[in-house]
């Protein structure tokens, strides 16, 4: 059985115990595992939360007057009361469950979209956007003949502030930008730039993919309208994730797909929807997949945002000082604020070829564009290295990777 960890004193050989596929070889060497931005790996408590339910409770949710409908539907509307909660949102009625962050973003851009966007209307997003962030609102745009902003950034990967205040005008009806660069591991300062935006009275959407599973998020504090977020890049499964939505602005948003459960009323004549968050989840939910990211927000919960920001925060210091002492390896995305994660080049080496030898250390990192093609091509580069940090990963770790580096440069300068 694994070891759930409850507020006690950070102790790395028990978390690691909780993954089971951290213990396995790639290439006969012990996984290293450096690909945390793209999905997190799952601890045993998330795996036995799914096995339970379809073993024990297995049935649709809502509507179902027999035992295991009632027990899947309390398991369900509880993961979205634990995700509220864990968001700090007024109401869990504000939280919508879709697949990620992606349908999340495509959702609100096109129900929002329609409710509130027009002709010559104006959308802000940034220079450091995930593709997710950027093509939903490109669509948008052309199918409402809006016009798409861009707030430039810095050359250390910093959001120039100064031009984002400029681009306002009486025609900005949304800002959408990334709480943290899923390709540079920037932190936006988005509590200043929700700020910002409400001084002009303009709702912002925050993508949260890459910032949720770092820290603690209040969306009361913030003050944002929209937040997204994925479950599995919090630890928990694939195809579940969501956002909260200001239900003030999920009222008078039309539904994004029609079907069960996001209705009231059924005629040929005409059909009234459900109430929020049930009008935008139209068919069977993903019930498994809540029911495992509940469990996920537990683990996190049991070991504590205090000690895994910490924990990172040092991973991230110990690597970035690694790569600096080595030499011949430039850093790309140097901001003063950044999460645990690191895009670096070795000098006079294709990333692809360099992630390729890396791999035969049994060494996870990502190589490419990492879905932010205007933010390579900003910085003249086709992509990067991108080592992306867990609590659960070790400076030994750090260290092979090193091992592995110094191997490419062997290999190829």
């Amino acid at each position: 059985m694994s070891t759930l960890v409850v507020n006690k004193p950070f102790d790395i050989t028990a978390i690691r115990r909780d993954f089971p596929i951290l213990s396995i070889e790639v290439n006969g060497k012990p996984l290293v595992y450096f690909d945390n931005a793209a999905t997190t790996q799952k601890p045993q408590q998330v795996i036995d939360a799914l096995v339970d339910y379809y073993t024990t409770y297995n049935s649709n949710v809502h509507r179902g007057v027999h035992h295991l409908s009632q027990v899947a539907t309390d398991a369900y509307e509880g993961a979205r009361l634990k995700i509220a909660q864990l968001m700090n949102a007024p109401s869990a009625s504000e939280i919508i469950f879709t697949r990620g962050t992606t349908e999340s973003i495509n959702l609100i851009a096109f129900s929002f979209g329609e409710a509130f966007v027009n002709e010559g209307d104006e959308i802000i997003i940034s220079a450091i956007e995930h593709h997710s962030n950027i093509v939903p609102w490109q669509l948008l745009c052309q199918r409402k003949k809006a016009v798409l902003k861009v707030i430039p950034v810095l050359d250390n990967g910093v959001l120039d502030l100064e031009a984002y205040s400029k681009l306002f005008s009486k025609k900005t009806k949304l800002v959408a930008v990334a709480h943290i660069s899923n390709a540079l591991g920037t932190i936006n300062p988005i509590a200043n730039m929700i700020h910002t935006a409400h001084e002009h009275k303009v709702p912002v959407l925050i993508d949260g993919a890459q910032g949720l599973p770092h820290g603690s998020v209040d969306v009361q504090a913030l003050g944002c309208d929209f937040y997204c977020f994925s479950g599995h890049k919090m630890y928990g499964p694939t195809g579940i994730g969501g956002f909260y939505g200001r239900l003030e602005l999920l009222d008078q948003m039309p539904p994004y797909q029609g079907g069960g459960e996001m209705i009231k009323d059924v005629s040929f004549a005409r059909t009234t929807f459900n109430d929020v968050p049930y009008k935008f989840e139209a068919g069977t939910p993903n019930i498994a997949d809540a029911i495992g990211l509940a469990a996920a927000v537990d683990y996190l919960e049991g070991i504590g945002w205090e000690a895994i920001e910490k924990q990172e925060h040092a991973l991230l210091l110990y690597a970035t000082e690694q790569l600096i002492k080595e030499g011949g390896i430039t850093i790309i995305g140097t901001a003063p604020d950044k999460a645990s994660l690191i895009s670096f080049l070795i000098d006079g080496v294709h990333p692809l070829d360099a992630g390729t030898i890396i791999d035969h250390f049994g060494i996870a990192i990502r190589t490419g564009n990492h879905c932010a093609q205007p933010l390579m091509d900003r910085f003249c580069i086709t992509g990067t290295m991108r080592a992306s940090f867990s609590f659960y990963n070790t400076f030994e770790e750090i260290d092979s990777m090193m091992t592995a580096i110094r191997k490419v440069k062997q290999m190829f300068l």
